[in-house]
């Protein structure tokens, strides 16, 4: 798969420069595809940090050309409502709050909102209106940080 293999490439470009590759997406369209990298650091991401990403990545792709046709490079912050997507993402936000989609129901439901209590390679544990929901890494659609007000 061609988000991949992207990840692949220019996460060392990324993580070279200082600062991790929070997602990568990847999205062909007719008239030329989007590439968007969202990228994070301890200090936060400024429109400098951003640039400064974009120009080392294009040259990567320039070099490599792993894209056929053409396309759109965007490079930005997560934000506060960040997708999670491995288990080190989840536990860096433990205690946070959390919503979330299954691909198949779990205890009759597959949405979830609720404060992340654990985390572990294999499963999640939120916790949700007083009680403790495992979930399964694998099956989970989709999932973003839930910022309190």
């Amino acid at each position: 798969m061609l988000r991949d293999q992207l990840s692949e490439l220019l996460r060392p470009v990324v993580h070279g420069l200082g600062y991790e590759l929070w997602e990568l997406e990847y999205a062909p369209r007719a008239g030329g595809a989007l590439l968007r990298l969202y990228i994070d650091s301890p200090n936060g991401i400024s429109l400098d940090d951003c640039e400064r990403v974009s120009h080392a990545v294009s040259d990567e792709l320039d070099a490599t050309d792993p894209i056929p046709g053409q396309y759109t490079l965007e490079v930005s912050s997560p934000g506060l409502d960040r997708v999670l997507r491995t288990s080190a993402q989840f536990a860096r936000f433990q205690g946070e709050r959390v919503k979330l989609e299954m691909s198949q129901p779990v205890e009759g439901r597959r949405r979830f909102l609720g404060r992340l209590s654990a985390v572990n390679e294999a499963e999640i544990v939120l916790e949700v209106e007083g009680c403790e929901v495992r979930l399964p890494l694998s099956g989970i659609h989709k999932a973003r940080l839930e910022p309190e007000a």
